[in-house]
């Protein structure tokens, strides 16, 4: 019963990524007091079976069981849970007790005989375990050997190794397989950077005061530098032509001037909508060079999806089918209560669904053979479902390494409805989780209520988000975010100008001052590193760790761990890895002071069993040893641990536990 992960008993598959481990759970019993066996089987895309694991009880009494199945590729796996009947357990449990108290002793031995009997002549035996059992057959029928003789016989430790890697099963029951999609690892895994690419390399004339764009090759200057931080992804705002009707100035004023840029978002002039570059940044060929370059730096290129037009728009005169009319006749532009965009009219699906559909499919399809196989999605959440999954699942049949990113701040259900549709990850209320509680809470909440489908990229800021959190927290605020994030999910993103410390907000509002989405925004990236200025050292650093440890790449795998501060925050994670040079573990133990302005201390209480520690772990005195990858400081840790974080040092632990230390 309630087998995981399953969604919506199979309507959608569950996600998972190559290699990453996946949680399997089931509540598994029988009648009687036989001893249970459980399994979790995986299979391939080809139906063959791949992985074949044992269940544990996670609580006596429960009857519920959990194992970790682990995808190797890409494809369409499904996966299985079977209870049984341990015939061995079973005997052995029985055995034990009556002989031990000199109780139908002669009977157990007969049943042993004929238990071992049975399992020598199961097909697929290894012939060394077939020689096992029959000389414990034997053993266990010379009534001339002492009864303890004879027992401790079938209960060898080479017994036990042998039935633990091949059961002894009866009654065996299969539950259905269920579907477990297995994307590319971009789809869930990755670093973030976004930026405007008219920002970069745009120029201020000091005497008119006028503003020349920066360009894609202006803008592909800066991309050696993102990636020289370690990121994976080069996120951009639309590209597109911006309308001039309703154009927003400064600070999201009513009024724009004559040179004012406009909001991106504001898609559509009479140079083209979105399947057309604005001219200020260059031509499809620039896009393309820009592309490639990001491609010879190990980047991939992420554009803006947002299905919306302004008034200027080519589709409201061809198809004004496509927007909804006011009683008065015109057209409803955007709204998010306080906030107006008169600048911009949201599509409506209802009237021409199928043309509609299809133009935008033609869109990305256009995206697409330019190399853009990531497209970030603004406000998927104001448009229907059905079509959401009928454009994702269209787009990946044909291209399945195009990645969609839902970027919808709204209700829990429609987050989890797009997740569960197509959307291969999604923002996340993260970045509103500041507390030591709601940061707990949260970080369990996408590691095992909703891990299922909801994929979470843990931004630290974008164009309109600047938490109070970050306005007033200095810059330690920085540093905390940025270890959680790049800790606590394996997907992150970071706006431009975080590295800079960018704090300011426009007054009563939690975005930033002199808004990059309506005015240009030149950074001097490199003068503020040259001056000790800059955080990007620190991305740097987190991305590294990111790329070095496999626990981190796992979404999972995240155990909260208790402390004694009420701004201290503890987490770790756990892998198995297995690769060419077999089989290691790596785990990673975070300790964060979410507190900005005072130093902390306290007792960090760890869970040993979560961070499957083995005998050589640990010294001699119980203890086991961990390196803070940060600042290079190693300590013996053990149950219970001091901790002492300084904001204005360094905040934040992120350690690594030594492994096979003996």
């Amino acid at each position: 019963m309630d087998v995981s992960p399953v969604v919506e008993d199979g309507r959608f598959p569950a996600k998972a990524l190559p290699g990453e481990s996946i949680r399997a759970g089931a509540t598994v019993f029988r009648e009687g007091h036989d001893a249970l066996g459980v399994t979790a089987v995986l299979y391939d895309p080809q139906g063959a079976e791949a992985e074949r694991v044992p269940m544990r009880l996670l609580t006596p009494g429960t009857d519920r069981y959990e194992a970790w199945l682990t995808p190797t590729s890409e494809g369409a796996w499904t996966f299985a849970v079977e209870g049984w009947g341990d015939l061995y357990e079973t005997w052995r449990h029985a055995a034990e007790i009556k002989v031990g108290v000199g109780q139908d002793v002669e009977l157990m031995m007969d049943e042993g005989v004929l238990l071992f009997d049975r399992a020598a002549a199961e097909e697929g035996r290894p012939e060394s375990d077939v020689e096992l059992f029959r000389s414990v057959s034997r053993t266990l029928g010379n009534r001339d050997l002492p009864a303890d003789h004879r027992l401790e016989a079938g209960v060898s430790a080479e017994v036990l190794a042998a039935v633990a890697e091949r059961p002894v099963r009866d009654l065996v029951s299969e539950s259905r397989r269920y579907p477990l999609k297995v994307e590319r690892a971009a789809a869930g895994r990755g670093s973030w950077y976004e930026f405007f690419p008219r920002s970069e390399g745009a120029v201020r004339d000091a005497e008119t005061g006028t503003w020349t764009s920066g360009t894609f090759r202006t803008a592909a200057e800066r991309l050696e530098g993102v990636a020289a931080m370690g990121f994976d992804v080069i996120y951009l705002p639309p590209i597109h032509p911006i309308g001039r009707a309703h154009r927003k100035g400064p600070n999201n004023t009513l009024v724009a001037g004559p040179h004012d840029p406009g909001s991106p978002w504001a898609i559509g002039a009479p140079e083209g909508g979105h399947d057309a570059i604005h001219p200020d940044l260059g031509s499809f060929e620039d896009f393309d060079a820009f592309v490639a370059r990001a491609q010879g730096l190990g980047l991939e290129v992420a554009l803006d999806l947002a299905l919306q037009a302004s008034p200027d728009h080519p589709w409201v005169t061809a198809h004004p089918e496509w927007f909804t009319t006011r009683a008065d006749g015109s057209i409803a532009y955007a709204e998010n209560p306080p906030k107006k965009y008169q600048d911009i009219y949201p599509l409506n699906f209802d009237n021409d669904p199928e043309g509609l559909s299809l133009e935008v499919l033609r869109i990305v399809e256009l995206w697409i053979s330019h190399g853009v196989k990531i497209f970030r999605v603004d406000n998927p959440h104001t448009k229907p479902l059905w079509f959401w999954e009928w454009l994702i699942g269209t787009v990946n049949a044909k291209h399945p390494e195009v990645v969609f990113l839902a970027e919808a701040f709204t209700r829990p259900a429609m987050m989890q409805g797009l997740a569960r549709v197509g959307f291969q990850q999604s923002y996340s209320y993260f970045t509103w989780r500041n507390t030591k509680l709601e940061i707990e809470e949260y970080l369990h909440e996408v590691s095992h209520e909703t891990s299922a489908v909801y994929r979470p990229n843990f931004f630290v800021n974008t164009p309109d988000i600047l938490t109070e959190y970050l306005q007033f927290g200095g810059p330690a605020a920085f540093k905390v975010r940025a270890v959680l994030a790049a800790t606590g999910s394996p997907l992150w993103g970071v706006y431009a100008g975080y590295e800079l410390y960018e704090h300011v907000a426009r007054p009563g509002a939690e975005e930033y001052l002199d808004n990059e989405k309506y005015e240009y925004r030149p950074r001097d990236f490199a003068g503020a590193e040259a001056r000790g200025a800059s955080l990007a050292p620190y991305l740097t650093r987190l991305n590294e760790i990111r790329r070095t440890h496999a626990a981190l790449g796992d979404l999972q795998n995240l155990t909260v761990q208790s402390t004694s501060d009420d701004a201290l925050v503890a987490y770790s994670k756990t892998k198995t890895v297995r690769d060419g040079d077999g089989t290691r573990k790596d785990t990673v133990i975070v300790v964060v002071n979410v507190d900005t302005h005072a130093v902390r201390e306290g007792t960090v209480w760890l869970d040993l069993a979560s961070l499957d520690l083995d005998d050589a772990d640990f010294n001699e005195d119980g203890s086991f040893w961990v390196d803070d990858l940060l600042t290079g400081d190693s300590w013996k840790w053990g149950t219970h641990n001091y901790v002492r974080l300084d904001p204005h040092y360094e905040p934040a632990h992120v350690l690594h536990v030594r492994r096979n230390v003996k």
